[in-house]
């Protein structure tokens, strides 16, 4: 079981946050929504963090297939990384024309150098329409999907990245293979 630990006492996994906008169609998900088992991370691009977990997330999905529905909400933390923001907007107006998880992939093998020149280069890279894609980015509707994260993630009690939920509850413990599996079928729906 795992469990947070506040002051020095443990938290019962029932007492972990909660999601509370539970994934749904409107979320970037590798997976079917209805799936067994879910796994929602809110991420930034520039964390050093969130980069290790991914190769870990797609052995978890080559392991549980249809099985798992994965979901990737932006959390950008300007205040240490100072392209999060903009590359968290990159990716959602490249998901405007349904290359999101191209350009995700793509954000993390570039979280060193996320400079505009960079994102702008990825984007051409992917490829999109280019002129559509400015055209979205300087829409409010990129910025806005990236806020909406932030607040139902803030909502969650996320503070740092990667927060990772499964199945519903905050994950609190190693972000290995063998732990996140366990958990995840610790805490599969019926």
């Amino acid at each position: 079981m795992d469990r947070r630990k506040v002051g020095g006492s443990p938290i019962p996994e029932e007492e972990l946050p909660a999601l509370v906008l539970p994934v749904e169609q409107r979320d970037h998900c590798l997976g079917p929504v209805g799936a067994r088992y879910t796994l929602v991370e809110y991420g930034d691009y520039e964390c050093p963090h969130c980069a290790e977990v991914q190769p870990t997330v797609r052995e978890i999905r080559g392991d549980l297939g249809d099985d798992l529905c994965f979901a990737f909400r932006n959390f950008p933390i300007p205040e240490a990384h100072p392209h999060a923001v903009a590359a968290a907007r990159a990716a959602e107006a490249a998901a405007m024309q349904a290359k999101f998880w191209l350009m995700h992939d793509r954000l993390f093998e570039h979280r060193t150098d996320l400079s505009e020149a960079v994102l702008r280069q990825l984007a051409r890279g992917l490829p999109l329409d280019m002129a559509t894609y400015d055209r979205d980015l300087a829409s409010p509707a990129p910025a806005r999907r990236v806020d909406a994260d932030v607040e139902s993630g803030t909502a969650a009690g996320v503070v740092e990245t990667p927060t990772l939920f499964v199945n519903g509850r905050m994950y609190v413990g190693a972000r290995d293979l063998d732990a996140l599996l366990n958990a995840l079928r610790t805490r599969a729906r019926p």
